[in-house]
């Protein structure tokens, strides 16, 4: 970077391949340590300092929110900060000696766009509450119990009973 160094206008682009030092990300998704990024930086002089912006690939895993299967899912994230040159003024970030550090920027990046509720499929109908398997792989139990007992005496009644009470004449009070 030092070429680029207070020069405005001058810029540099770079691709590379990093592993992540740690895992990333604290929910049902994360990046695992040692996962691969795919880095394309570029890297612009201004007057106030090094314009950096770019855009990391990588892969999350995790479980599903729902019904708890793993789940593997891509990750791109486009990423754009100032890094300050040193000076009176304060900023998040700034240029170190001949360096920007992108580390912090690039994983605030990934770990704020991860889901904070994750699916393996977007219909995914989940646990059965009553037995905790996964309602894809259950043969589907279709005897239902009324969640109130006070309500059972419902069940009895059909949508033709409604129709016919409807055509049932009114009759008059005296």
């Amino acid at each position: 970077m030092r070429d680029i160094e207070h020069h405005p206008g001058e810029m540099r682009e770079h691709s590379l391949d990093l592993a992540t030092p740690e895992k990333w990300g604290e929910g049902l998704l994360s990046i695992p340590e040692g996962e691969t990024l795919e880095l394309d930086v570029r890297l612009e002089s201004v007057h106030e300092g090094i314009l950096v912006s770019g855009t990391v690939d990588t892969t999350a895993t995790g479980v599903c929110g729902r019904c708890l299967i793993d789940i593997t899912e891509p990750v791109e994230v486009e990423f754009q900060e100032l890094f300050a040159y040193p000076g009176d003024e304060a900023s998040d970030y700034d240029v170190q000696d001949d360096h920007v550090d992108l580390e912090n920027l690039v994983r605030d990046a990934i770990v704020l766009s991860l889901p904070f509720q994750p699916v393996c499929q977007p219909d995914c109908p989940g646990l059965d509450p009553n037995t905790g398997e996964r309602l894809t792989e259950s043969p589907g139990n279709t005897e239902q119990t009324p969640a109130d007992p006070r309500w059972a005496a419902l069940q009895q009644y059909t949508p033709d009973d409604g129709d016919a009470l409807r055509a049932a004449p009114k009759t008059e009070k005296s």
